[in-house]
């Protein structure tokens, strides 16, 4: 059996790396390095849904914990009772109350006061409206990458800063080396594999599609004796 530390400078040969930055030169998208697949995807998407920038995350749940601290919430964060748990368990973790509502949803909702939007089941042409509006790319939805999310937002400081925060705090225009970020960020970037993924499911999935979720396809998390607790 070949050991890993038996290939040239460690590395992994052709046949066990994934396949998608390969398959994007095949479609004609030029890369040289392999993060340049996450741009062009974050900007595939920003011109899809009408936002001006897009950044791209490991998972919708975590570009709502994002948000949430780029606004710096506090206090209480209203939301249907009928969703997916992690959002209540991040509001909680993000240093807040989640408190929840009877509002019959499909597609996205707001977590008020503040406008950010989960829109997780939401995948049509011009769908952004406004505010951190947070999509997600996980295995059930329209773009199914697997895993994966996208904050879409019109304001260049938000833009800035989440770039940042969810790659480490890091500038990925300069070298580690040279990096002395002003950040404390979090491990919650998006991979080049999981992005050329993406662009070539956009490639195609319809423009239009109808909403894949809304309130009835989640529990009523208010009845559960774990979110009782966290209220």
């Amino acid at each position: 059996m070949t050991k890993f530390n038996s290939w040239p400078s460690g590395r992994l040969p052709d046949n066990f790396q994934r396949p998608e930055l390969a398959r994007l030169k095949e479609l004609g998208y030029e890369w040289s390095d392999p993060r340049d697949a996450v741009k062009i995807f974050e900007e595939k998407v920003a011109d899809f849904a009408g936002s001006k920038y897009a950044v791209a995350v490991d998972c919708c749940t975590n570009g709502i914990f994002l948000c949430l601290k780029y606004v710096d919430a506090k206090g209480l964060i209203e939301i249907p009772k009928h969703t997916y748990q992690s959002i209540p368990m991040n509001i909680k973790h993000a240093g807040c109350v989640p408190v929840f509502r009877d509002e019959e949803w499909s597609g996205l909702y707001q977590l008020k006061p503040y406008n950010i939007w989960d829109a997780a089941t939401r995948w049509k042409r011009g769908m952004y409206k406004g505010g951190l509006h947070v999509c997600s790319f996980q295995i059930k939805k329209q773009v199914p990458i697997g895993r994966g999310g996208m904050i879409l937002t019109d304001d260049i400081d938000a833009y800035n800063w989440l770039n940042k925060a969810r790659y480490d705090g890091r500038d990925l225009s300069v070298s580690q080396w040279d990096d002395d970020g002003d950040i404390c960020g979090w491990h919650m970037y998006m991979t080049p594999e999981d992005a050329a993924r993406g662009i070539i499911l956009m490639d195609q999935v319809p423009e239009d599609n109808p909403d894949c979720g809304g309130w009835e396809n989640y529990a009523d998390l208010s009845q559960k004796k774990l979110f009782k607790n966290l209220i």
